[in-house]
């Protein structure tokens, strides 16, 4: 297997001065939520530490454990009882601190939480019959307070384990994101903060060991995880992962949909897949003993081994084996929704809707220069109500933005507001065109018909608008020059696009999924001259009555599915 070892070099280099100025900012301020800290429960982190092959069965004391954001202690103090009674059990007696000085390294950036902690290690080590000096000694040699994404750490680790930080690049000072840019290559579009967590956790592995990580899942299907997801399957292996679906596996509510990881640094091959029932040590013993590659998978239902899943950039589909056999049926018959005639958008975001939004009939400018609004909130029934929102539009039908002297209404409206809009990005990058919107605003799309769908649903929420108002950001549209729009609808509404989203989106708190554009482009469909006259009416009335059991049974004849690919989306359709 081949190995890169570039980031080690890029690692090196010394970080600009601004970067390290915002690096003392973080150390010295932030509570927890901005610092991304969540802490994890102590059942969880044994069932990790046990995935990851961290057990006191083995001479830990000549290994090396790594635990990148340790926070306050949740990995590092159950992972020191180990060491403990590893050394204890297969040491040799000599000086403890000769032992086991090299066998941790543990990184925190924020001060006060590291010397917090620092103080629980050094109790716990005390009570643990280490002596007060000794303990002292260890805790200095094990713990790092700095940026771990910066931090010069000698060697490589058997074990990384750990939760990283769940922090938005927006939160993070420009000077210091341009610095983690340089650095990994893993930070693309929109990437939180535990990618290059992830990535530099990778790269310090030694050859056969193991990460061991709990954290969101985005990255394992949606567009910024693409990289990282080509660098483990290309130079790693992806040896576990366990669906932490409805299991509350932190000590605090989060609403990213979190999943456990195993990550070795070995040569790729089958994933074993465990689905978390319930938080108990017997439980997650038993799960963790399932998911165990020195034993044969028995037949049960917690745990599945799938061949091929980490391959290049490509999405992580963790599903059931018969519905990933019908997605790829579908793929590789039909095409792309787009190139099926249709045409995926989201709405206008402005950067400053209490200025750019408002009552359509009191916003004071020309009425050329405002258009008929609609937002989440007018589709929640299923049908367009619409409470009288519109946008001001500072575009003119082909030319860019207006010109303010031509209007005098908005120009004085916009003046009035100058000061808000201006502390938008976008605004201070483009000081000439101050008051445009945030995305270009395309008058004729009000008028076209189109398919309305909020981003976060439990299920499918398609709404058909007739062409009267132009979207919020907060909807993404779907429009089409052939396929015949309540068709359409009835497709969408269908358990087959239910199955494509599923499968590609990644999964909110309370099992609310991401209904994207990068999602609905995956969804596959045939073209519509295609489809015979009798089965548009039907795919058109189902939708028309909003008859969700009418929709599955036509849109199941549509792709002709067996009964067999019928009861891989929970039911017949019949």
């Amino acid at each position: 297997m081949q190995l890169n070892f570039d980031l080690f070099a890029n690692a090196a280099q010394p970080a600009s001065r601004a970067a390290l100025a915002a690096v003392e900012v973080l150390a010295s301020q932030g509570g927890a939520e901005a610092r991304g800290a969540v802490f994890t429960r102590r059942e969880v982190v044994d069932f990790i530490l046990d995935l990851a092959g961290y057990t006191p069965n083995k001479p830990l004391h000549k290994q090396r454990l790594l635990e990148p954001s340790f926070g306050g202690g949740d990995f590092l103090l159950p992972a020191v009882e180990r060491l403990l009674t590893a050394w204890r059990t297969h040491g040799d007696g000599g000086s403890i601190f000769n032992a086991l000085k090299d066998a941790v390294r543990a990184v925190e950036l924020h001060r006060d939480t590291f010397q917090t902690t620092r103080r629980s290690l050094v109790e716990y080590l005390t009570a643990s019959d280490v002596g007060l000096q000794t303990a002292n000694r260890l805790a200095d040699a094990w713990l790092v307070q700095d940026d771990f994404l910066l931090a010069l750490l000698e060697g490589q680790f058997d074990y990384v384990v750990g939760n990283p930080p769940y922090v938005r690049q927006e939160l993070i000072p420009e000077a210091l994101m341009r610095e983690y840019r340089a650095r990994y290559s893993t930070i693309y579009d929109r990437a939180d903060l535990y990618i290059p967590f992830i990535e530099h956790s990778l790269r310090m592995l030694a050859p056969g060991g193991a990460l061991g990580f709990i954290c969101a899942d985005r990255w394992m299907k949606n567009r910024y995880g693409a990289p990282l997801r080509k660098l483990v399957a290309e130079q790693f292996h992806l040896k576990m992962y366990v669906d932490m679906d409805g299991i509350d596996a932190f000590h605090q509510e989060v609403a990213a949909y979190p999943a456990i990881t195993v990550i070795c640094r070995e040569p790729n091959g089958s994933t074993r897949i465990g689905h978390c029932s319930e938080i108990s040590v017997l439980s997650l013993a038993k799960l963790a003993a399932l998911l165990d590659f020195s034993s044969p998978l028995v037949d049960c239902a917690e745990v599945r081994e799938m061949q091929d899943v980490a391959v290049g950039e490509a999405p992580w589909l963790i599903e059931s084996s018969d519905q990933l056999a019908l997605l790829h049926r579908l793929e590789k018959q039909f095409p792309l929704l787009e190139d099926a005639g249709c045409k995926v958008g989201i709405g206008v975001a402005t950067g400053a809707d209490k200025v750019f939004i408002g009552n359509y009939a009191a916003l004071d400018v020309e009425s050329e220069c405002k258009l008929p609004l609609v937002t989440t909130r007018d589709i929640q029934s299923g049908e367009v109500e619409w409470r009288g929102q519109g946008v001001i539009n500072p575009f003119g039908n082909a030319d860019g933005l207006v010109d303010l002297d031509t209007y005098p209404r908005l120009q004085r409206y916009l003046e009035k507001h100058k000061a808000q809009i201006m502390q938008r990005h976008c605004a201070q990058k483009n000081p000439t065109g101050w008051y445009r919107t945030i995305d270009r605003i395309f008058p004729a799309l009000s008028s076209k018909p189109k398919l309305l769908i909020p981003d976060i649903k439990g299920e499918a929420h398609i709404v058909y608008e007739a062409g009267e108002f132009y979207p919020h950001h907060n909807l993404y549209f779907v429009t089409s020059d052939t396929w015949d729009l309540r068709a359409l609808q009835a497709v969408l509404l269908s358990s087959i696009s239910h199955l494509f989203v599923a499968i590609y989106s990644t999964k909110m708190r309370g099992g609310y999924m991401r209904f994207q554009a990068q999602y609905l482009r995956r969804i596959r469909l045939p073209h519509w001259h295609d489809v015979p006259e009798a089965l548009r009416e039907e795919l058109r009335d189902a939708a028309i009555r909003r008859d969700l059991d009418a929709c599955n049974r036509a849109v199941f004849s549509l792709y002709g599915l067996t009964l067999d690919e019928r009861a891989a989306l929970g039911g017949n359709g019949g």
